[in-house]
């Protein structure tokens, strides 16, 4: 038992490349997989820097989480097509952390990051992240895009602030609307060319690298002297290399400051790799190991932090394009980092001509994107409870925090369920069969449960069962119909049965599964003894010997 439990161990951690490669690798795949990694990386390479920027670091921190995050993701994670890399979905959550703790501060928080994901990983613990509430996730990926969308109003318009923009959502917007007769036309007409230019290849040759074609028709403005603020003039030149990897500072006093921004870090990427391999799932048949992904999600951030780089997780964009564009495996993923960084080693005096304008534009449509606009209406429309959970996430992540809105909109999603649960369960009365005599159901009254009987359901139909108690000198309960039954609920039942004998009555449970009638016997106390029967005909016998006695 113990050499299988090690070697399921094993199974639910091996990396896809391992599975992947030892199930044979052609020419043919390498060539689809280049095919795939290169058209990946000329959608990584804008979006690694843009996001980069707009999350208060530098241009090359996004290569360099791109080069080496997204390497690692595809060598070590458990999903065959997932892409790692900088992601949208963190830039309020890195931004927040550089401005609170520094770049240090950044990279430490990355490392420890990690750290928890390798632990979530090793623990088995991955299945259970994916049962965050479907409302949860649609409002805080919605909200995430208007503060992404948000941040980028500056460089959108050409903007000149006096001060620099605060985090917090209302004031930030109070200090845009100060600046507003600052505006550039020409950076605005940059910007709105931009995403004008990214959609309409989208629509008419969605094969063509829209961002890419935008941002470098950007660069060829600039460079001909278009007056843009470019990533040049901002960040100066770009390095041609990665850094030599070195251990972020362990004092205790920096962990401590970094963890909360850890645990974010977890718990956001947790999610949102999760949930990109499932996207990635869906669109090639294939299915993830959780655990795998985020072990291998958990060695990609520290590499990434070794390196310079910040937070790393799943895309769903760059993972569904990898799709898309042919893969057959993780080696598409791998090829992908090569080619990011042959650009960084080729390219890089290039990129300081990108102007900034363009890079807003490319995250306007990313955040765009972003927000589930059909999904946030139908849940609206549908359930009053799913609603409140959808806006309470969503509100909480714009006005508040992004963490705040996770903790806030699951904990109200899970009391959603709970209720639903418990007002699944019902109580019917049964007819005794015809063939029964009338001595066997005098005095007897026969009810079938069903549904689950945990702790929410036994608050509502525990004061349902002690009123029909009153009456019967024997109560059956068909028990075939209930599935679980947790330690609240089989206290219930043992006080329903105390009562009952203090009567001179009892109680039958008929037809309980094993697990069920396991948990019932553990809460029932000494001299506390409900009869359970297979059948309600041997349950009846009983009630007629009771009353011949």
């Amino acid at each position: 038992m113990a050499s299988q439990d090690t070697s399921t161990l094993i199974d639910d951690l091996r990396p896809m490349s391992v599975t992947a490669l030892a199930n044979g690798y052609s020419l043919a795949d390498l060539r689809a997989d280049a095919i795939a990694g290169l058209t990946v990386a000329i959608v990584a390479l804008p979006l690694s820097m843009a996001i980069a920027i707009a999350s208060g670091v530098g241009p090359e921190r996004g290569l360099y989480t791109a080069i080496v995050g997204g390497f690692l993701v595809s060598l070590m994670g458990g999903s065959r097509y997932q892409i790692g890399g900088p992601a949208g979905a963190f830039i309020v959550l890195v931004a927040g952390t550089v401005m609170q703790i520094g770049l240090e501060g950044l990279i430490l928080a990355t490392f420890l990051s990690g750290i928890m994901l390798m632990l979530i990983g090793l623990l088995r613990l991955g299945d259970y992240i994916k049962f965050i509430p479907f409302p949860v996730t649609v409002g805080f990926t919605s909200g995430i895009a208007i503060i992404i969308a948000t941040s980028q109003i500056a460089d959108f318009f050409g903007l000149r602030l006096d001060q620099a923009a605060p985090p917090e959502f209302l004031h930030k917007l109070a200090v845009l609307w100060d600046a507003r007769g600052t505006v550039d036309l020409t950076t605005l007409m940059v910007a709105a060319g931009t995403v004008a230019l990214i959609q309409l290849l989208r629509r008419y040759r969605p094969g063509w690298p829209g961002m890419l074609i935008a941002i470098a028709l950007g660069g060829v403005l600039a460079y001909a002297g278009v007056p843009l603020e470019t990533i040049g003039d901002r960040f100066g030149d770009l390095p041609r290399s990665l850094p030599a990897p070195h251990l972020p500072d362990f004092a205790l006093a920096a962990i401590l400051e970094a963890l909360p921004f850890a645990v974010a870090f977890t718990l956001l990427g947790a999610i949102e790799s999760l949930l990109s391999a499932v996207v990635a799932d869906g669109m090639s048949g294939q299915r993830h190991r959780s655990n795998a992904e985020l072990l291998g999600q958990g060695v990609a951030n520290i590499g990434s932090a070794l390196f310079g780089g910040f937070c790393v997780t799943g895309t769903i964009a760059r993972t569904a394009t990898n799709v898309r564009a042919g893969s057959r495996g993780p080696v598409s993923g791998m090829l992908h980092a090569v080619f990011v960084a042959l650009v960084l080693l080729v390219a890089a005096p290039l990129a300081v001509h990108i102007p900034l304008a363009a890079l807003a534009g490319v995250l306007i449509v990313v955040a765009w994107n972003m927000f589930e606009k059909e999904e946030f209406l139908t849940l609206l429309r549908v359930s009053r409870a799913d609603a409140a959970v959808l806006l309470i996430t969503f509100l909480l992540v714009v006005f508040r925090d992004l963490t705040e809105g996770i903790i806030a909109g699951t904990a109200l999603g899970g009391a959603v369920f709970i209720r639903r649960m418990s007002e699944a369960a019902k109580l019917e009365p049964i007819t005794p069969p015809d063939a029964a005599p009338r001595e066997q159901t005098e005095n007897v009254v026969i009810y079938s449960l069903r549904g689950a009987y945990f702790f929410g359901a036994a608050a509502t139909m525990g004061r349902v069962l002690d009123r029909i108690s009153e009456l019967p000198r024997m109560l059956i309960l068909d028990l075939s119909r209930v599935p679980f039954v947790d330690t609240s609920g089989a206290q219930s039942m043992a006080g329903l049965a105390r009562r009952l004998e203090r009567q001179g009555g009892c109680l039958a449970l008929v037809a309980a599964t094993p697990e069920v009638a396991k948990v019932l016997r553990s809460q029932m106390g000494h001299g506390t003894s409900p009869k359970f029967f297979d059948r309600l005909e041997d349950a009846l016998q009983e009630s007629c010997a009771r009353r011949q006695t």
